[in-house]
């Protein structure tokens, strides 16, 4: 093993960790990746840098702005609509409808915006009925992320093991060479969900008080501002109970008036009623100072705190939103949003304190309360500035191009037909849809960028770029030719079951992209040493990397749904982790069916 194997089986034992631990940024990884791999002269910078002029790159771009120009259109609000009285008049019906819809939309457009959609539509519904919404949240993503594998054009994954195919001299997949297969999974994952899924989901009852959801008892607190205190006279910015306790005041009340969300100018006065929020342990400091009162040790509730000019809303940071990465301090939330942040709910756990400087992560639900009046306004610069946040107690409705409908699903359709038919590569068909798009004014320019998901840009680039490195320096080669050591005298289909099984495995710990690029390599390469066609263990690893149901991480939708749907980790391994096994025992008896070696 020369030195550059060694430098190849080292990143990507990196990569790998990196991916899934989340201790970087997938996007910050593939750039790390990128970077090794140059320095060390394993790739020449041309190569190294290749992976952003790949066709899959490039159209995988394309289709985000396709999706997005469909998106706001408003076309899936109004089938959204529809299926809110159909919840309203059969719970359980509408999920199976609602997984059929959602399935059928992902099978064209990036999944993303469907379940962004659908998310405050499914919540709102659960709660008008007085059903959970824990129910349909799974069903949701599960059911988008099976959709996707129906067409090419359905993840950015299947693009992307195409584009890998036609870099390694076989023909890439058409547009529905997926299809047939794509449906048999597709109508198995809904059977399993709307029998056994449902059954096994627990109940996540969302608490309709956001105050008592978000643990804020005890740290929303009114403190009485006595003469004596020395936060008399300054402003708020200035002020030693924000300064050096930490406080975050977010309503005055002064002589029978209210001044809501004050702003760092706003000069405190004695007698003060200030709602803050903070830890117990600060309000209790806070309270032996001179000066400062305690005026009810009562909890503050949701309706203590709503009234017609203000309001409490659940917001999640949803994938290439520009608060991922961030703090809200670095983006100054509060001035450019109009509204205050009173807790972050990362996961399984709901934090109070300093929020301003936890860093966002998509899937990340923010309690902000804001003005009334202000929540259209509220929504619409969350919408016009490429903040795709998701308004989870509420439909927003951002200002769609409804005129747009019909030349935009006319443009979706003609690309759709060009690639089919072979008339021109997926690509050329991708951007020329966007030009078209765009000179039509279904999507501004500047939305056009705002639409792409850069940061899946860059790990796609990333991965490629490693791909190739596994290949050229033979590490690709060297692990093909393990498996076939260890499974290859079973035959070739228990070399696809082996490598459907790594990749799920993969995919289920860190991005799918990144699981699909790293064993493309490695499936071609054990193909061609056993002597069989290539095609069967790339539609595996194209169908296992987009089979992400047992972990909340692997796959951006259930990211998205981990919140809002209040589960727990471990709610995705007893319900996915079956759907996982039987994914896996399919792909090994249909596979070799419908794509013979």
């Amino acid at each position: 093993m020369d030195m550059d194997m060694i430098i190849v089986l080292i990143t990507l034992i990196l990569a790998v960790v990196l991916f899934a631990t989340e201790k970087l940024r997938v996007d910050m990884v593939s750039v790390l990746i990128m970077a090794i791999l140059m320095i060390t002269g394993v790739l020449t910078p041309a190569e190294g840098l290749a992976g952003f002029s790949n066709a899959a790159t490039i159209t995988v771009a394309a289709m985000f702005i396709i999706s997005s120009a469909l998106y706001r259109t408003g076309a899936l609000n109004a089938i959204g609509y529809k299926l809110t009285k159909l919840f309203r008049k059969d719970f359980t019906q509408a999920i199976l409808v609602l997984m059929i819809v959602v399935g059928f939309l992902s099978a064209f457009m990036n999944n993303t915006p469907v379940v962004a959609i659908f998310i405050p539509i499914v919540i709102r519904a659960a709660r008008s009925s007085e059903q959970d919404a824990s129910k349909a949240l799974m069903p949701l993503s599960f059911a988008a992320m099976i959709g996707g594998i129906c067409t090419v054009i359905g993840t950015s994954t299947n693009i992307l093991v195409s584009g890998i195919a036609e870099d390694n001299g076989l023909a890439p997949i058409g547009m529905f060479e997926l299809t047939s297969l794509g449906i048999v999974f597709f109508a198995v994952g809904v059977a399993y969900m709307f029998f056994i899924g449902l059954k096994l989901i627990p109940k996540r009852e969302i608490a309709k008080d956001l105050t008592r959801k978000f643990g804020m008892g005890e740290y929303l607190t009114d403190i009485v501002l006595l003469p004596e205190a020395n936060s008399v006279g300054k402003r708020i910015v200035h002020a030693p109970l924000v300064k050096e306790l930490d406080m975050d005041i977010i309503q005055i009340l002064r002589q029978g008036k209210k001044i809501y969300n004050p702003s760092g100018a706003t000069t405190l006065e004695a007698n003060d009623v200030l709602r803050v929020r903070s830890d117990i342990e600060k309000i209790r400091l806070a309270q032996e100072r001179v000066g400062v009162s305690i005026k009810s040790a009562a909890v503050i509730s949701e309706k203590d705190i709503r009234s017609e000019e203000m309001t409490l809303m659940e917001v999640i940071i949803t994938p290439g939103s520009r608060l991922e990465g961030k703090t809200l301090k670095e983006v100054d939330f509060k001035r450019r949003y109009g509204a205050t942040a009173l807790a972050i709910r990362k996961r399984d756990e709901v934090m109070h304190d300093r929020i301003g400087t936890i860093k966002l992560r998509s899937g990340d639900t923010l309690l902000v309360e804001l003005k009334s009046d202000h929540i259209q306004d509220f929504k619409q610069y969350v919408q016009d500035n490429g903040n795709p946040l998701i308004i989870s107690t509420e439909i927003a409705q951002p200002r769609y191009r409804k005129d747009k409908i019909i030349p935009a699903a006319l443009i979706v359709l003609a690309v759709i037909l060009l690639a089919a038919f072979n008339i021109m590569p997926i690509v050329i068909a991708a951007v020329s849809g966007c030009i078209a798009l765009i000179l039509l004014g279904c999507v501004p320019m500047d939305e056009a960028y705002q639409a792409i998901e850069w940061k899946i840009i860059f790990l796609i680039a990333g991965a490629l770029s490693l791909g190739v490195a596994l290949e050229k320096t033979g590490v690709a080669k060297e692990i093909s030719h393990y498996i076939v050591f260890v499974v290859g005298e079973y035959g070739p289909v228990a070399v696809l079951s082996s490598i459907y099984l790594i990749t799920t495995i993969l995919t289920n710990m860190m991005s799918n992209n990144a699981a699909a690029v790293l064993i493309a390599p490695i499936g071609i390469s054990a193909a061609i040493e056993m002597g069989i066609d290539p095609r069967p263990i790339l539609i595996a690893i194209t169908f296992a990397a987009s089979a992400s149901f047992m972990t909340p991480v692997g796959y951006q939708t259930n990211t998205m749904i981990y919140g809002a749907g209040n589960y727990k980790f471990s709610d995705f391994i007893k319900v996915g982790g079956p759907l996982n096994l039987l994914f896996w025992i399919l792909a090994t008896l249909l596979i070799p069916l419908f794509f013979p070696f």
